[in-house]
């Protein structure tokens, strides 16, 4: 089992805080996204950065890295597992279980020894904290959905002790509720406990999702019809003129999905400018008339 430097697949110091964390994922995540880039490693690349943003991103997972990095590993080295295995004593009490194909699934030995997840079954001590072993005898776990299954209520896959099990998602279903499988835990069911998984695009804010879209700066001066992502399809979204980097536009309707009778969330597109670089004659003479028609005081 080789170490990994999430920092470092992230390009963030050991000291970053979330939000450095954070735009440094969505930087990266839409650079490497399959459906995005055509370099012949993205999809690598891209399930590295996540497995490094889902490491970081958690307190508890990234005080577990951190103590392990402290020990002088360098990217490659062979780690080899202190005493009475990572995490302490007994490991985790709550498993995790990533949805396969999800944006958090697909992760590296480096991730599942580190933080208790084993391939063939779970790793929490039965009886021990709100972990493992409910009273009853069934097994407790959390499962990372991505927000997709979320919007359109699809089911995810599982590998539970070796086999594979369909999860019916349901729609709207929220953070912090329980999905029961009757018979499918060690000894009673398996109580699923719904988190979202880290996504490359949208981020939740209650029932709300929010997308940063990156504009150029002509379509944010003088307004523009382009495509913008959601949870459903790409939609046509109007840039009103004069528009300025951070403004925040809301799709109504967007978000995920209400439950017991609740509206539907919102989906909040907030725009980066961004000035493309130039990389011809052509571009660079076009950014020199911009230059030469505001000069310095655009500032102001």
């Amino acid at each position: 089992m080789q170490f990994k430097d999430y920092y470092g697949t992230l390009g963030v110091e050991p000291g970053a805080d979330e939000a450095e964390l954070k735009t440094a994922y969505r930087r990266l995540a839409r650079k490497y996204h399959p459906d995005v880039s055509k370099a012949p490693d993205a999809e690598e690349r891209f399930k590295a950065v996540n497995e490094a943003y889902e490491a970081l991103r958690d307190p508890q997972k990234r005080a577990a890295y951190d103590q392990l990095r402290a020990r002088g590993y360098r990217p490659g080295d062979e780690v080899q597992p202190p005493q009475g295995g990572f995490g302490g004593p007994g490991g985790v009490d709550f498993e995790e279980i990533f949805a396969g194909g999800g944006a958090g699934g697909g992760f590296s030995d480096f991730f599942e020894e580190l933080f208790g997840r084993r391939r063939g079954g779970f790793t929490g001590a039965p009886g021990s904290g709100p972990g493992a072993q409910a009273p009853r005898g069934d097994t407790r776990a959390k499962l990372a959905v991505p927000l997709e299954a979320v919007y359109h209520g699809n089911s995810v896959r599982i590998a539970v002790n070796g086999r594979s099990l369909d999860v019916n998602v349901p729609r709207g279903i929220r953070p912090g509720q329980v999905i029961r499988l009757r018979g499918q835990g060690t000894h009673g069911d398996l109580l699923l406990e719904v988190e979202y998984a880290a996504h490359p695009q949208f981020e939740v804010d209650g029932g709300n999702v929010v997308h940063v879209l990156a504009v150029a700066p002509w379509e944010a001066a003088l307004g523009a019809t382009v495509s913008a992502p959601t949870l459903g399809g790409a939609v046509e979204l109007r840039i009103p003129a004069g528009s300025e980097a951070g403004r925040r536009l809301r799709l109504r309707g967007r978000g995920l999905p209400g439950t017991r009778g609740a509206p539907a969330g919102d989906q909040i597109v907030e725009l980066e400018v961004l000035a493309p670089k130039p990389h011809n004659d052509s571009q660079r003479e076009a950014y020199q008339s911009l230059q030469a028609a505001f000069g310095e005081g655009w500032r102001a």
